[in-house]
């Protein structure tokens, strides 16, 4: 068979994603932060695109009349030495050299003696100060001055590796075990703990062992107590120490947090040799001291989360669903200004360049909007029963389910739903938060949410009692009852990731914890 060359005319449809629709998709994913900064920058690139003025344009097209004080008129509104002379006037009324006379005016006019407010001062006191007046009208905030932040004049907050240089002169006499300690507060973590091998920095510093266990030994006197400590058992030996109790038996309980961990509680009375009633002296005084002595120098600022979309009960009986304003971003295009400056050319050509792009850009978040209030509605429909009743009537729910729903794809619900946050008069939630998935009922019933269940497992374990605690079994015994079917090891599952113990050790927990409240 010969082998030749041929051409075919070939017709095909595909989807391509051009930087637009790429645009549109990352747009959708995006935070409120996130989508701000990118607002910012292509506000930066694109002349075309500007932030709307909250003082509106028709600041210079006021009357005369309106910057008079207190709206009166002025017969030399429209000239310079009437703007001069108002402000003269004005300023001799409070700090000018006015004197008694200015004083006396005011006592006339307003009915009040400003002579002397505080008698025990021996006499008439002026109430300016020019020299202070002069500084206050210089300051930042002042009408002769730029804006300023309050937050410039807050104390800054003070970070664990500040707090703890401060106090090191006062341990360390020498340089040179100063600079130890400079590389000691260096690999510190956030927890206040000593992430390094002592043996590896000596060589690397080029010092003996023995002087840098002495710093360490040091550095492990300051405040707060139980920071450069190396493990958590050395970090509680640390506060004990500083509180003289760090007695054998105290000794034996921290070397043995494994133990205390499982509450292994007959382990541990036989390895400290202390009866019950000293056991449990010992392990409120644990509780007592801080894992974690850093945790109070987080150097990080917590950011509030700011809801997307606000449900409200309407006065119909149903629930209004509605955009958050302050998580709406505000993009205008200036169309009069490019009227104005188009060109021909390469002029012309980028500046219709930054048009289409600028009403891409507006024309995509419009289109954000709107399929986040779909996808927002159809949650809040599919889940009304949640917003009356609480965890306990959340409904099982997927993505495929509202994207049927509101005719798009699974993916644009997916993309919608990530970092998105309704305020719901059941408190704050993530939209994912109400994608749960479905466990069968018995007998047929109606589905029963996965929320919803771990919420059964926890109130029914957080009702037990010490002389009854649940078991798994019983867990799942108690669950059918409630028309809920459910593998034992499907409740231990649950269990576990809520974080809650076996029932063997809530048994000793809880038993513990009552003897202790019985003393």
């Amino acid at each position: 068979m010969a082998l030749s060359a041929n051409l075919f005319l070939r017709q095909s449809q595909s989807l391509v994603m051009t930087p637009q629709l790429m645009q549109s998709i990352q747009l959708l994913q995006m935070t409120h932060f996130e989508l701000n900064q990118f607002i910012a920058q292509e506000v930066e690139k694109n002349p075309l695109l500007e932030f709307p003025s909250n003082d509106g344009e028709a600041g210079d097209e006021r009357g005369a009349g309106e910057d008079e004080p207190f709206g009166q008129p002025s017969e030399d509104a429209g000239s310079d030495d009437g703007a001069d002379s108002r402000a003269e006037a004005l300023s001799s009324d409070w700090y000018d050299n006015g004197g008694s006379e200015s004083t006396g005016r005011l006592n006339d006019e307003l009915d009040a003696n400003y002579t002397n407010v505080f008698p025990d001062d021996g006499g008439p006191q002026r109430l300016d100060a020019p020299e202070l007046v002069g500084q206050w009208k210089s300051m930042p905030g002042s009408a002769e001055g730029a804006d300023y932040d309050l937050d410039d004049f807050v104390a800054g907050q003070l970070s664990l590796r500040d707090h703890l240089a401060q106090q090191i002169p006062f341990v360390l006499p020498d340089m040179t075990d100063r600079l130890i300690a400079r590389n000691f507060v260096d690999q510190l973590d956030d927890a206040g703990y000593l992430q390094t091998d002592l043996v590896e920095t000596g060589e690397r510093l080029g010092t003996s062992l023995e002087q840098v266990e002495h710093v360490l030994a040091a550095l492990q006197t300051l405040d707060p107590p139980g920071v450069f400590a190396r493990s958590l058992a050395e970090c509680l030996a640390i506060q004990l120490r500083q509180k003289d109790r760090y007695d054998p038996a105290m000794q034996a309980l921290v070397a043995n947090l494994e133990l205390l961990a499982r509450r292994d509680f007959a382990t541990l009375k036989r390895l400290c040799g202390v009866d019950e009633e000293d056991l449990l002296d010992m392990l409120g005084e644990i509780r007592q001291l801080n894992p974690k002595p850093g945790g109070g120098f987080e150097a990080g600022v917590s950011e509030a989360i700011m809801p997307d979309v606000v449900v409200r009960p309407s006065a119909d009986g149903g629930w209004l669903v509605e955009l958050n304003p302050d998580t709406l971003p505000r993009v205008l295009v200036n169309q009069s200004y490019f009227a104005r400056v188009r060109g021909n050319g390469e002029d012309h050509a980028f500046l219709s360049e930054c048009l289409q792009s600028a009403n891409w850009l507006t024309r995509s978040l419009d289109q954000r909007a709107k399929t986040i209030m779909k996808v927002a509605s159809e949650i809040v429909r599919q889940q009304d029963a949640f917003l009356l009743n609480g965890v306990d009537h959340l409904r099982p729910l997927n993505l495929k389910t509202v994207a049927e729903a509101i005719k798009m794809h699974e993916s644009t619900v997916s993309r919608v739903t990530s970092n998105k946050y309704m305020l719901t008069p059941r408190g704050l939630f993530e939209l994912k938060y109400f994608f749960t998935v479905s466990i069968s009922a018995v007998e047929g019933g109606d589905s029963h949410s996965a929320e919803a269940v771990r919420h059964k497992i926890r109130a029914l374990i957080m009702q037990e009692s010490p002389d009854a605690v649940l078991s798994d079994d019983d867990i799942v015994d108690m669950l059918k009852k409630g028309g809920i079917d459910l593998a034992r090891r499907t409740v231990a599952k649950y269990r576990e990731a809520m974080n809650i113990a076996s029932s063997v050790q809530r048994r000793r927990e809880k038993r513990a914890l009552a003897k202790v409240a019985g003393f």
